[in-house]
């Protein structure tokens, strides 16, 4: 296990959080102690009470929370890493509590538990001593976080449809392998880091455990507490762009979003121009256009070598890239990638099939429902058209072996769901029957009448 602590400062808190890891119940030989110094100034300094392997390293390049964990990840020999706060105190047996589920297999996200206390006047010593958090620290008056409060209304999050949103920094452990597969935390992201980088390990497949045996304080109260409005709104456009599943957070029709919500594959292999032009305008004038479109076909093949000429054998591929090249909705590549990450959901299917302007909206409204992994559309003709959640695929690829049926671990992870075709590509409506109204016939003058009528025209003055 190697223990990752970004610090900025707070070389006062920083003694109490390396007091607490020298108590731990887990075995010295086994954990080694990272304090990555972001900068600070005066530079950190270890304390005389800190674990027995415990280093001090210098960010030399860079700066910010990411940056520094990054840089400790980078550095640490575990095959685990726990990312842990510098003003964070941990409970005796914290370590041992996250690090135990590691053992039963390599995709497990596990999440410790916090409250935020007043820091007291508590030296590193009494921590070292201390059996347990509640004799230093008033845990009576401590406030308890939003994370601790989620896992129990969701069952352990058993029962959460988004269980990354509890992940969100001060204590989690990953294999190293995980943390640097997602790519680690994103520098580029000021505000709502941790939430970010938890939700590409969702994309990833991981499982996220909670154990509530990992108990921890932090000293103080977040800035959210402090100015929760301004904590709220600097968060949301890093979170609105990197974050397709808050919905709530792109409510504005015509923007275009860093990380799409949708996927849409299209095989163009030996396909003509004029199919390709019509199935790419509906992908792209659908009600949900929060979307990017990617065309596999042999790019490769093309040859820019020699002018373009008319009897070229790759005439319609290359016409069709000279057409979408510069459209920044629309990919070229040879091959699909193995998951759309972190775009959460993907549509394939034939693209002489074009999409209705509400089959992407129904199908995901339809695994939404009970969080299926593979919605499988049976078209009339003998083909398929499917919608993919990116997690059920993440979580499948970590799981197969050689040969594996992904969709078949897939019905096991999260469920593959076959439907017909008529909700997500409804028949046209037809028009109803027109009705031709009667003529209404003219009123009938009688003789005496017409009389009148012309005796009074011929009386009247010119």
């Amino acid at each position: 296990m190697s223990v990752v602590i970004p610090a900025h400062g707070g070389q006062d808190k920083l003694g109490l959080t390396l007091a607490a890891l020298a108590a731990q119940t887990y075995p010295d030989h086994l954990m080694e102690v990272l304090v990555v110094d972001d900068g600070s100034a005066p530079p950190l300094r270890l304390p005389e009470l800190r674990p027995v392997n415990t280093r001090l390293v210098r960010v030399r390049d860079g700066w910010g929370i990411s940056n520094a964990v990054n840089t400790g990840a980078k550095a640490a020999d575990g095959e685990i890493i726990q990312r842990l706060d510098s003003d964070m105190v941990a409970c005796r047996e914290h370590i041992e509590a996250l690090a135990r589920w590691h053992h039963v297999t390599d995709y497990l996200v596990t999440i410790g538990m916090k409250k935020f206390v007043d820091a007291p006047p508590v030296s590193p010593r009494q921590i070292f001593e201390a059996r347990h958090l509640s004799e230093v620290f008033d845990l009576a008056e401590a406030v308890s976080s939003s994370t601790e409060a989620t896992i129990a209304k969701t069952d352990g999050l058993r029962k959460s449809r988004n269980p990354y949103h509890v992940c969100t920094g001060p204590t989690f452990a990953l294999p190293r392998e995980v943390f640097h597969a997602v790519g680690g935390l994103d520098p580029t992201v000021a505000r709502g880091e941790d939430t970010e980088f938890s939700y590409r390990l969702a994309m990833h497949g991981v499982v996220f455990v909670p154990d509530l045996d990992a108990q921890a304080v932090h000293l103080g109260l977040p800035a959210q507490h402090r100015d929760r409005e301004r904590a709220v709104r600097a968060v949301e456009p890093y979170l609105a762009h990197r974050i397709p599943l808050r919905r709530d957070l792109r409510k504005e029709r015509g923007r275009r979003w860093l990380v799409p919500y949708v996927e849409i594959v299209l095989d163009v292999t030996d396909t003509s121009e004029s199919v390709v032009r019509q199935a790419v305008s509906a992908a792209l004038d659908g009600k949900l256009q929060d979307v990017v479109v990617t065309l596999v076909g042999p790019w490769s093949r093309l040859d820019d070598s020699r002018r373009f000429a008319l009897s070229d054998p790759c005439f319609e591929l290359r016409l069709l890239r000279d057409l979408f090249a510069h459209d920044e909705r629309i990919r070229l590549i040879d091959e699909a990638a193995p998951t759309p990450a972190p775009t959460p959901f993907r549509y394939r299917g034939p693209v002489d099939v074009p999409l209705h302007k509400a089959t992407l909206e129904r199908m995901i409204e339809s695994v939404q429902k009970d969080l299926a992994g593979v919605l499988v559309v049976d078209l009339p003709d003998g083909r398929t058209a499917r919608l993919e959640r990116t997690s059920a695929l993440g979580r499948a690829t970590l799981l197969a072996g050689p040969g594996a049926d992904l969709d078949d671990l897939i019905d096991t992870t999260h469920g593959v769901r076959h439907e017909p075709p008529d909700r997500f590509w409804p028949a046209p409506a037809q028009p109803g029957p027109v009705t031709i109204p009667a003529p209404v016939p003219l009123p009938v003058e009688s003789p005496e009448k017409t009389l009148l009528r012309r005796l009074k025209s011929a009386l009247r003055p010119n």
